[in-house]
Parts: structure tokens; sequence; C-alpha cells
């Protein structure tokens, strides 16, 4: 890992800080409301914790940092879809159909 700077004042140029920095106030700072940096500290560090272990990231397919660290995602994914496919009766009728129709039939 190497330590790259940035253009100061420029943040198109570090896109990701200034996401988690905005994700950090709206989330975290201005609902806990601290006081003081003694009373900053405990929130932030809950938030840290909260963020990298249940909140789920659309960037990295909605599964936590925690779960795609420990190589985790791919079984969320195949769960997932297995839950989805069990659950919507959308997907059985889709599933029947596309039975029927390898099979010679179709039915709708």
């Amino acid at each position: 890992m190497t330590h790259v700077r940035t253009s100061p004042y420029y943040p198109q140029s570090n896109g990701k800080i200034e996401r988690w920095h905005k994700s950090l106030k709206g989330e975290c700072i201005r609902p806990g409301t601290p006081l003081a940096k003694q009373d900053a500290r405990p929130l932030i560090q809950q938030y840290v914790e909260h963020y990298n272990t249940v909140r789920l990231h659309s960037a990295i397919g909605f599964v936590t940092p925690a779960d795609v660290l420990a190589g985790r995602q791919e079984q969320i994914h195949t769960a997932r879809d297995r839950k989805l496919e069990r659950g919507s009766p959308a997907a059985a009728k889709t599933a029947a159909w596309q039975q029927a129709a390898s099979a010679g039939t179709q039915s709708c």
C-alpha cells in the first residue's frame, strides 16, 4: 500500500474519502451531536465498527466490508439468490415455465 497525496481543495480527486466523510457526518456525527472531542471518539468507534461489519455497501454488492475481506461475498450472493428463487411466486412461475419449455410443452 502506498500513500498518495491529492491536490488540496479538490474533492473530485479524492472521492472515496469524501464519501466516507459524508457518511460519517450524516449517519454518526450529526445524529449523535457530540459536544466535545471525548464525546465524539466513542461515537466514531461504534460507527466504524457498524460501517465495517453491519452496514451493507452497494458498491461491493450489498455485503459488508468484513464479508468481502473474509471472502464470504460469493457465498452470501448464492444464498440470497436461493432465497429469492424459493420465496418469489413470480420466480416459481418462471421456473415452471422454463421447465415446461425445455420439456417441449409450454404452459402459462
